[in-house]
């Protein structure tokens, strides 16, 4: 049977996606990709790169390939086992993966703790003859329109309570931005959107600042790419704010920014930090986050205006 193309597994989130933009646009080069990922995440296929098409795989266990063979598959998703016979599933004429111990005869590059997660991925190609450029982050423009041109974006919300900065604290700086003359708008998720509105009540703004719920994916990527700021923890919103260069204020823990924070050398990207570690699946927002004060966010907005992207 003939095999044909490039498969990539990743089926995760949309930060998860976004560190793995420098490696999905490496395997690009070599001809068209198709990436196994949840469905929603379809508009940014587009922004990464005109030859990527998306095969929707809300998770591990539903890839279900439906061509020929591919030439290539490769594991952009973790270290296996279940992520490798995924893949094998599929009957790749060769498999790029991290080597995995339910898989002797699969050979890999060892899984590394603690490595940068951008690194990782444009790594394990390069292990594989392909060269990947860690520094290849940004996205193309998005085609539709910001629902507020020129917003400063606030997000409150994270995927877990470990991740998320109090809400008092969010809703001090966007009223801060607000006296500043900014034009301020609260984003999140529809299950976020009762977080967003108090963290809006709080900072006196109108309920017409408050877009959770409210955007779909092209519609937050357009916002962030032309807002003035972004302020918000460690989420898929600050990686779109890296991918399109616009000035952010990240909040991190309790997982450090060294492994999946923006590269230093980008200023516009000032991430706060304090050195504790701890559960990123936490059911309560991590102690080193809580010990960033809202005056260190303020303190730091100048700082990213004019940094480089």
């Amino acid at each position: 049977m003939a095999v044909t193309g490039v498969l990539a597994l990743r089926a995760l989130g949309l930060g998860d996606l976004l560190t793995a933009v420098p490696a999905l646009r490496a395997l690009c080069r070599t001809g068209p990709v198709t990436l196994a990922a949840p469905e929603p995440l379809r508009p940014l296929a587009g922004l990464i790169d005109p030859g990527l098409d998306l095969l929707p795989t809300a998770r591990l266990g539903d890839l279900n390939w439906p061509g020929p063979p591919p030439r290539l598959a490769v594991n952009l998703h973790g270290r296996g086992p279940q992520s490798i016979g995924d893949l094998l599933a599929a009957r790749p004429g060769r498999l790029l993966t991290h080597r995995h111990p339910a898989f002797p005869g699969v050979g890999g590059p060892p899984w590394q703790d603690g490595v940068p997660e951008v690194r990782r991925w444009c790594r394990l190609l390069e292990h594989g003859g392909i060269p990947a450029d860690p520094g290849d982050l940004d996205l193309r423009e998005p085609t539709v329109p910001s629902p507020a041109p020129g917003a400063a974006v606030v997000h409150p919300g994270a995927a877990y309570p470990a991740r998320r900065w109090p809400a008092d604290r969010f809703a001090a700086v966007a009223g801060e931005l607000a006296r500043r003359g900014e034009h301020v708008v609260i984003t999140g998720s529809a299950g976020e959107r009762e977080l967003a509105e108090r963290v809006a009540g709080a900072a006196g703004l109108p309920s017409s600042a408050v877009l959770a719920g409210r955007t779909g994916l092209a519609e937050l990527a357009a916002l962030v790419a032309g807002a003035t700021l972004v302020v918000c923890g460690d989420t898929g919103v600050g990686h779109l704010a890296t991918a399109f260069g616009t000035p952010s204020v990240l909040l991190f823990g309790p997982t450090p920014p060294a492994r999946w924070g923006p590269p230093p050398e980008r200023t516009r990207h000032r991430v706060l930090w304090k050195g504790a570690q701890g559960d990123p699946f936490g059911g309560e927002p991590d102690r080193g986050l809580l010990w960033i004060e809202v005056d260190e966010v303020l303190a730091a907005l100048p700082a990213v205006a004019g940094g480089t992207r």
